[in-house]
């Protein structure tokens, strides 16, 4: 469990966090939603210990023999050295098992091959992140935190980034607080989000709550849509096997389940959730 309660923080004049409190239970994924700039990466510096708040406190409560890993900006990793050899000197650095048994299963806990010899400088940003989530992990932490671990991904690896994820909060039981400034990945795996502007939480709660409450269109990917007859119904906007459709939480079930009778085979519906709709609703 990690509890922090009413952070603040001020650089000179300017306020970075004003009375921010959070909370991320075992096995819960939390999204932190907020823009360029709105104190995101300050919490979670403070949240691990980088810098000092002015006020406020931070309560961990795990009885694993480490607290927190993170991934904060990017992962710190040596570009000419292959994985093995990186997970090697971190886990020693952090005094955790560096034995090859023990490299290989930190390589295949975030799905990375453990026979891979090229230094990581040839790897691709989302085997970069895995690789930098593998670090974090050596010490079988409580609580992980990403920040912003999707940017610059393409959409697979957004997707397998997900699932990732996913997996280490279903099955580790690993409380899991991770930032964008994007509403759809976090959107995709989080169990609750909170949404940061100009260093306060202006809104939260369960994604699941926050997307019936807000969302007024979705975005359908099925091959062939445009043939779809249902959809005449609807305001829709067409793409290449993609039709975004204005409708409300209510009616979406309803209309999947038309376009499988249509013999429509949806691969993807994404709730268009954006930052805005979330800040503004609470003005």
């Amino acid at each position: 469990m990690l509890i922090g309660k009413n952070l603040s923080k001020s650089y000179r004049s300017k306020i970075a966090l004003d009375n921010v409190s959070i909370q991320v239970a075992p096995g819960e994924i939390c999204g932190l939603l907020g823009r360029n700039g709105a104190g995101k990466t300050t919490l979670f510096k403070i949240l691990t210990g980088l810098i000092r708040a002015d006020s406020g406190e931070i309560i961990l409560q795990s009885p694993r023999s480490k607290s927190i890993g993170a991934i904060i900006e990017r992962p710190g990793l040596y570009n000419y050295l292959n994985a093995y050899d990186n997970l090697k000197i971190f886990a020693g650095i952090q005094g955790a098992k560096a034995d090859p048994d023990s490299i290989r299963d930190y390589l295949l806990k975030v799905g990375l091959p453990t026979d891979r010899k090229d230094p990581v400088g040839n790897f691709s940003l989302g085997m970069k992140q895995r690789l930098g989530i593998a670090i974090a992990l050596v010490n079988n932490p409580g609580c992980l935190i990403l920040d912003e671990p999707f940017s610059g991904l393409d959409p697979f690896g957004v997707a397998s980034l997900i699932d990732l994820i996913l997996s280490l909060a279903q099955y580790e039981k690993i409380a899991i607080l991770l930032s964008s400034h994007l509403t759809s990945e976090l959107s995709r795996c989080c169990h609750s989000l909170y949404i940061m502007d100009n260093g306060k939480i202006v809104n939260s709660g369960t994604t699941k709550h926050l997307i019936s409450k807000y969302i007024y269109s979705y975005s359908i990917l099925a091959n062939n849509i445009e043939s779809s007859e249902v959809l005449r119904k609807y305001q829709t906007v067409f793409g290449v096997n993609e039709v975004k459709v204005v409708c409300n939480s209510g009616e979406i079930t309803g209309l999947l389940n038309e376009l499988l009778s249509e013999g429509v085979q949806v691969t993807a519906c994404i709730p268009d959730l954006t930052l805005e709709q979330l800040i503004k609703g609470t003005l």
